[in-house]
């Protein structure tokens, strides 16, 4: 079905029909990191007016594990990570290189600090360091072994009201009520393994969580605490809301935006912007034609873990408004098991490819890569965006039942119990007696030699191959009690399991091309006055790489920032 929004035709244009119904001096579209751009204008004394297309608050960041990677903020600093501005200047310059503009970057760096204290200031969220969580490519001059990586702490969403119901659900959720955090879910997936380090925080959050409803308390973490803090700080800042209003054009007046037109009750609400437009409403992850167009093929439906109104609406409205995209082809990529039944969400891997006891193959039963290695990585390496030939989708998580007894698998599922027979009735999951058995159930006769190929690296302790646990970020996912590699263990221990594993995302990240200030570009170079983009409808100032998980909220909180207080700095259009 094609999900592209109905062609309005030509952008509107103000000189033509000059009736406002509505005035502000900034209207934000999306309600995601859009949330932060709000406060950021209201507090530089603008009247604001933020429009979302959903019925919820939070978008694809209230759905996210709330990770924040802005170098050089104070939380950091508090507490003595050693973080400069100069280290991370590098291990950006060394990532990204030509990929993306300097520009952009040098613009997030200047500006993280700054949006982090406001952050601080202007909700009643509480951040704490990640420690431990280094950064994607270590080996990089300037990357941060201990790590940059911030969250929220846990946040008591009752706090909110009436809008605690209007706050987006996550789609992964613990089996009770617990806030967990990613400090926390790294110890967790080692329940079965280091019960000393997982009990506490598991006791400690049931209390939070379980507890807290008893004496009406509603204890989130990860996204949902992130939205619900700035949602905080949007009524705080009297900042008007509009949900269920997705934008339909922005209007046109000379060279520049001057407002937006917008859907409400039915009806099209014309918005004077004074000072502009700043659109912040998401990627297009849920637009197949788009995805097939700019991206592959090989991508289905219900892949990605977002927003299902994220379309791309924003970003062909403002290509039709002359605005120039970039990096149409990336994703915030991550490695899944595609949704048992249509309709339904992924589950995605993120320690459960680095635990000891697995390997990821591919049809001809072999390994491709380091199954450790970075989220962005993975994803470009299984459709053959990373040079190689071949697109390896899908792929299999091949496992022992070691690995199962030992390990939490999917986020939700205990070590030792059984996965969901729906799996097994959908194809996506295989059990056999012996991996002979199991290379038979999925035709695949390569994986006999794939298996016993690794099984005699990992005996030795070291990836010849791929490098798998050579690195700290490799680690950080691993098991500490394996040794002498927290990666690496053979494959041994009957009955042996096969799971499907597609590219998954978090959402697309090519979008609007734009400068340090987020204002949008023409193919020329040229600004459109008027006209901002940040979050996943911007173009990835990072280019074809991720730094670190929450590169994806540090950019767009980052820039909702910036846009903000440049917004606020331009004279009133008249």
């Amino acid at each position: 079905m094609d999900n592209d929004p109905v062609d309005t035709g030509s952008p509107e244009r103000g000189d033509v029909q000059p009736d406002w119904d509505e005035t502000y001096d900034v209207v934000v579209v999306g309600a995601g990191t859009g949330l932060f751009a709000a406060m950021a204008a209201a507090d530089a004394g603008l009247k604001v007016l933020l429009v979302e297309k959903s019925a919820s608050f939070g978008g694809s960041a209230a759905m996210s594990a709330g990770i924040i990677w802005m170098p050089g903020n104070a939380v950091l600093q508090e507490a003595a990570t050693g973080d400069t501005r100069e280290s991370a200047e590098s291990y950006l310059d060394h990532l990204v290189g030509e990929s993306a503009p300097r520009e952009r970057r040098l613009s997030f760096l200047e500006h993280a600090p700054a949006a982090v204290d406001f952050l601080r200031r202007s909700t009643p969220l509480k951040f704490m360091h990640i420690p431990g969580h280094p950064d994607h490519h270590e080996d990089l001059d300037g990357a941060s072994v201990i790590g940059r990586a911030i969250e929220a702490k846990p946040f008591n969403m009752a706090s909110l009201g009436a809008d605690r119901k209007r706050v987006r659900a996550s789609d992964v959720k613990a089996p009770v009520p617990m806030p967990i955090t990613s400090v926390d879910y790294k110890w967790l997936v080692l329940l079965g393994r280091a019960p000393w380090q997982a009990v506490p925080h598991a006791v400690w959050r049931l209390i939070q969580g379980l507890g807290g409803k008893l004496i009406g308390r509603d204890v989130v973490a990860a996204g949902q605490a992130l939205v619900a803090g700035l949602l905080t700080g949007v009524r705080e800042a009297e900042v008007d809301t509009w949900r269920t209003s997705p934008l339909l054009d922005l209007v046109t007046e000379g060279d520049g935006i001057t407002g937006a037109v917008v859907e409400r009750g039915g009806c099209r609400i014309r918005v004077r912007a004074g000072r502009g437009v700043i659109l912040a409403g998401g990627g297009f992850e849920n637009n197949p034609v788009m995805r097939r167009k700019y991206q592959s093929v090989a991508l289905q439906d219900g892949w990605s873990v977002n927003a299902r109104e994220n379309t791309g609406d924003v970003i062909r409205i403002a290509e039709r408004h002359g605005a120039a995209l970039s990096a149409m082809d990336q994703s915030w990529w991550s490695l899944g098991l595609p949704p048992v039944k249509e309709g339904g969400t992924p589950t995605f891997m993120l320690a459960e490819r680095s635990q000891p006891g697995s390997i990821i193959v591919d049809a001809t039963g072999r390994r491709f890569f380091n199954e450790s290695c970075d989220h962005m990585t993975a994803g470009q390496i299984m459709l053959g965006q990373r040079g190689a030939d071949a697109v390896h989708v899908p792929s299999w998580l091949v496992f022992d039942q070691k690995y199962r007894n030992r390990h939490i698998f999917g986020g939700q599922f205990l070590p030792g119990l059984p996965l969901p027979r729906s799996w097994y009735r959908a194809g996506l999951a295989h059990r056999a007696a012996t991996v002979e058995a199991l290379a038979e159930q999925l035709s695949m006769p390569g994986l006999v030699e794939g298996v016993a190929r690794f099984n005699l690296l990992a005996a030795r302790g070291h990836d010849d191959d791929f490098g798998r646990g050579d690195s700290a970020h490799d680690r950080y996912w691993g098991d500490p009690t394996n040794t002498p590699n927290p990666n690496l263990r053979p494959l041994t221990t009957a009955p042996f399991h096969a799971v499907q594993v597609v590219p998954g995302d978090f959402g697309t990240c090519g979008g609007i091309t734009t400068d340090g200030y987020g204002r949008a570009l023409r193919g020329d170079g040229s600004v459109i006055d008027g006209l901002y983009a940040i979050g996943n409808c911007a173009a990835n100032a990072f280019g074809n790489t991720s730094p670190q998980f929450g590169a994806t909220l540090g950019l767009g909180l980052t820039f909702g920032w910036v846009a903000a207080r440049h917004a606020a700095s331009q004279p009133v259009d008249a």
